[in-house]
């Protein structure tokens, strides 16, 4: 299987599709998912083309991992959320999507449900308020 360049992560790297970002450095890029399955929902992608954890460098793995980490304590933090889930999907019957590495997170509160994905994009002014409460919670 093969990366294919013009798959929406990269189109929202190359500015080609808006986001709403949340965080970028050198090698990686984080935004608010545009069909959030919890508040805060967000993505961390790594700026280096792979299609999946399979095909990752370990030394972008690495790095795109680190930020996801810090992603997360801010989501949580700025969600007022007691934990989070970090999910990866590899290949289509796992339930990939769309094929450039990406780790969701998740923010939650205990007995909190994870709602379904769906094709309903959010209201775009919720996004930009979690965008900037998940940035102002980096610490």
């Amino acid at each position: 299987m093969t990366y294919d360049p013009n798959n929406i992560f990269a189109k929202i790297l190359r500015r080609e599709i808006p986001s709403h970002k949340i965080y970028e450095d050198e090698h990686t890029f984080a935004f608010m998912d545009v069909m959030p399955q919890t508040e805060g929902h967000c993505l961390v992608i790594p700026k280096q083309p792979s299609r999946n954890l399979l095909d990752a460098d370990l030394d972008v793995l690495s790095r795109t991992m680190a930020v996801v980490q810090k992603v997360a304590k801010a989501a949580m933090k700025a969600m007022n959320a007691e934990g989070c889930q970090i999910r990866q999907y590899n290949e289509q019957a796992a339930g990939q999507t769309v094929f450039h590495l990406h780790f969701h997170i998740l923010p939650l509160n205990t007995g909190q449900i994870v709602k379904p994905h769906s094709n309903k994009m959010a209201d775009h002014a919720v996004l930009a308020k979690h965008a900037e409460a998940i940035r102002n919670a980096f610490g």
